[in-house]
């Protein structure tokens, strides 16, 4: 991965090289471009998707893990933040560069980066559902939370995330003849052709997002009160408090990417576009906003994982293999 990218980055610096007539050339230096904040986010892009994958494979090692359904998403949201994460990245050093792509190219990234986006928060629902039914319904969790329900929720997931952006992409192919061989800038507003469509992004942004909070607050009312009530298995109801309580600081952390654009476009109005201060400003903006809070799901869920912990060391480094870990799953 890491080959691959350095790969089409040094041909981007090679293509730049050969067009200094051009307006991408004459607003954005070489070094501005592929410069210590590039790499910066390379790195850290790099190793995000490198520790969502080790434990994808640890979670995908062990048959208990692929019966659970509380593992089973959040190897869902694993593989989801990944593919965002990816994505992100692209859409961003396309942007940078100025790179123009074929609109039905670039409608399909932007299918997954917009789906992706909206999974997450939905996904951290469904989480706190299948811990609420776990602490409410004990006796019941085994019937409901099944692997074949699971697997229709998660589905039912994909449909709700990518109802927007399908609105939009068939809005851009009705309307414009030109969709299937004209190019186009990869951002999402270059699919806006109509002055309802902005308005139905935010009204479903406002939806999802508050239906998410209403349901975590829901099942965390619910598990506390569950907690103080029962006498037995306190220590599980507990532990299904504080991952219900961290599904808050996902979520937030969710929001922060709203924040985005806002800061983007008041940087460009202050310093302009072609200013290094508006370039380096904005690789801080995109790290802090966008790529770190999808690199803390992993942190924030697998490895306070006491079943998850042990296995991540032994596959994440070398230096962790000379033991057996063993895998105990509550």
């Amino acid at each position: 991965m890491l080959q691959i990218l350095l790969t089409v980055l040094q041909f981007l610096k090679t293509h730049l090289k050969l067009c200094n007539s051009t307006i991408l050339c004459l607003k954005f230096s070489i070094h501005s471009i592929l410069g210590t904040g590039q790499n910066l986010l390379i790195v850290v892009t790099l190793f995000a998707v490198y520790v969502n994958c080790v434990i994808l494979y640890v979670l995908n090692s062990k048959p208990v893990f692929k019966e659970s359904s509380r593992y089973i998403l959040f190897a869902h949201m694993l593989f989801n933040d990944t593919v965002h994460l990816i994505l992100t990245f692209f859409l961003f050093v396309f942007a940078v560069i100025f790179l123009k792509l074929a609109k039905a190219v670039c409608s399909i990234i932007l299918f997954f980066n917009s789906t992706t986006f909206y999974i997450a928060p939905l996904n951290l629902a469904v989480m706190s559902l299948e811990r609420y039914v776990a602490i409410c319904f004990p006796l019941r969790h085994t019937e409901i939370a099944t692997q074949k329900r699971t697997g229709i929720a998660i589905g039912f997931v994909w449909l709700l995330g990518s109802i927007n952006i399908l609105i939009d992409i068939i809005t851009a192919a009705i309307l414009d003849p030109r969709f299937f061989n004209a190019e186009m800038y990869c951002s999402r507003e270059q699919l806006f052709y109509r002055l309802w469509q902005p308005e139905v992004f935010s009204v479903f942004i406002g939806v999802y997002f508050v239906s998410v909070t209403l349901i975590i607050i829901f099942t965390y009312i619910s598990i506390m009160i569950t907690a103080r009530s029962v006498s037995s298995n306190k220590d599980s109801a507990k532990k299904a408090h504080r991952t219900v309580l961290l599904h808050f600081v996902q979520l937030g952390l969710c929001t922060m990417s709203f924040l985005y654009n806002t800061i983007d476009r008041a940087l460009y109005i202050v310093t302009g576009s072609g200013n290094s201060l508006y370039l380096h400003v904005q690789y801080v903006n995109f790290l802090f906003l966008l790529i770190l809070p999808r690199c803390l799901s992993p942190l924030i869920y697998g490895l306070r994982d006491d079943a998850i912990r042990p296995l991540f060391k032994h596959y994440f480094c070398p230096c962790f293999r000379k033991f057996s870990p063993a895998v105990n799953v509550q």
